[in-house]
């Protein structure tokens, strides 16, 4: 059903970008998150370097990132297949120096602080952001089947330190009634 008023406009479709996330638990303990950003152009499109026909793609840039289970990359290799220009591909290396840094409370900000401005990718940094929701989400995800699975065998978790989405967002804000209801005897301390 349509929700657009009888005498709306008609609309032609330009452009499409499409960001692509996904999150795997590995054989070896280490989890990769895959990203993928397109643009697509649905009409002819002049860029200062070349023309991308109708239909055409005008970045299709790849990263794939291997963190711990502590959130910590480990691993982190960029790919543009596509750019705007012939040297967009250029700033690829420099996604190696997020080495050792954590997906936690400050990421985007430390994050930015390697590869941002002029020393990386702007398409390559947005789709970086994405992902480091989506290795939270994946984390997240085998935290509470580890939990089942320690419910159902009556295995008592001990939790030795802060949990790590504490303070990610307002709804596990410290004080927040979520985390109280998750952790009714209180916070580890960290």
């Amino acid at each position: 059903m349509t929700t657009e008023p009888l005498d709306s406009p008609t609309r032609t479709l330009l452009h499409t970008r499409e960001i692509i996330c996904k999150g795997y638990q590995r054989s070896d303990g280490l989890f990769d998150i895959e990203g993928r950003l397109q643009d697509l152009t649905n009409e002819p499109t002049d860029l200062p370097f070349h023309r991308v026909p109708q239909g055409g793609t005008i970045h299709d840039m790849r990263l794939v990132m291997t963190i711990d289970a502590d959130m910590v990359i480990q691993h982190i290799t960029a790919v543009t297949a596509t750019g705007a220009s012939q040297f967009c591909g250029e700033a690829a290396g420099a996604y190696s120096g997020l080495v050792g840094l954590k997906i936690a409370a400050g990421f985007k900000k430390n994050m930015k602080a390697i590869v941002g401005g002029a020393i990386g990718c702007t398409h390559l940094t947005e789709l970086l952001e994405r992902m480091a929701n989506v290795a939270m989400q994946t984390l997240f995800s085998t935290y509470r089947a580890e939990a089942t699975r320690r419910r159902e065998t009556g295995v008592q978790q001990v939790v030795a330190v802060r949990p790590w989405v504490i303070g990610t967002c307002h709804a596990y804000r410290e004080e927040g009634d979520a985390v109280r209801l998750l952790w009714p005897e209180g916070l580890p301390k960290a």
